[in-house]
């Protein structure tokens, strides 16, 4: 408590002075200060920031069952009552009644696309018409981010990218592994949700500068992406959950030797005709 006390005054008093009136040795401030974030704070960090999302998304009328629902569908494990519990400490409250006050959170949608795509995910060649997203990897202590991008032609990976945080420097890396092992006309869809880091302007301008149209699913809406989401679900089950990794390294060569070779080679997939992904494409330009 006297750590949190000094520290919300630090830029306004002496640190010294502080810790000598509170009784407090520096050297443990600065310890404490500095501390890593323990495992459980972290998670609650990205869990309040995926319940505020949430509850933006559908415009305040979702509850804390509701909005749990919507997250452990996404692939985000939490209770009622824990989403019950950040959404009482936020004074987030759903459209149900008495004391109701909703004010639109820091979730401007500024650069928002029209949705090209409106779930029609058939494509009649392969580049004609991308998916992306990012998920969510717990690893030991931390989070890490993966985003992909995927041709809906063959529901192929063609891009991804793995990293500690989740900014649009991960998207736009995805989005360039993608663009460097395919030959791309001007004209393919790009498709993606409204996170903020598929409406950074840099990674609008690098996707419009190699002639891709941009999509956005309708707020809050997880089905607009469906072959996205199917693919992080199938990923979490038949891999993250079973070999609970120990390092980013262990998770990175697993993640790679799951998309590249096992899924993009090996896994049948129903929406093409039970062939893998590059099988799929291989048959489709013999036959062409």
């Amino acid at each position: 408590m006297k750590y949190a006390i000094i520290q919300a005054y630090e830029g306004t008093h002496s640190i010294s002075m502080m810790c000598r009136v509170m009784g407090v040795n520096r050297g443990g401030y600065y310890s404490w200060r500095d501390r890593a974030p323990s495992p459980r704070s972290e998670r609650r960090k990205q869990m309040e920031a995926q319940i505020k999302e949430t509850y933006e998304a559908f415009e305040a009328r979702y509850g804390a069952r509701r909005i749990a629902r919507e997250l452990n569908e996404l692939g985000f494990n939490c209770s009622t009552n824990y989403v019950a519990g950040i959404m009482k400490e936020e004074s987030l409250k759903a459209r149900n009644g008495k004391g109701f006050n909703y004010r639109h959170q820091n979730l401007s949608m500024v650069n928002v696309s029209d949705n090209l795509l409106w779930r029609n995910f058939k494509a009649n060649a392969p580049n004609q018409k991308w998916t992306s997203d990012i998920t969510y990897i717990w690893v030991e202590d931390q989070w890490i981010y993966l985003a992909t991008v995927m041709d809906l032609y063959s529901r192929r990976i063609v891009g991804w990218s793995l990293d500690r945080t989740m900014t649009e420097e991960l998207t736009k890396r995805a989005l360039d592994d993608a663009l460097n092992r395919r030959n791309v006309e001007p004209g393919l869809i790009l498709h993606s949700d409204r996170g903020v880091q598929y409406r950074a302007q840099k990674y609008i301008d690098f996707a419009t500068s190699n002639g891709l149209q941009l999509s956005m699913s309708r707020k809050g809406n997880c089905w607009d992406n469906a072959p996205m989401e199917s693919f992080f679900s199938r990923l979490k089950v038949e891999l993250i959950y079973a070999k609970n990794y120990r390092s980013v390294q262990e998770a990175k060569t697993g993640i790679f030797e799951y998309i590249e070779i096992f899924y993009n080679r090996k896994r049948r997939h129903s929406a093409n005709d039970n062939l893998s992904p590059v099988v799929f494409e291989e048959r489709a330009a013999l036959a062409a």
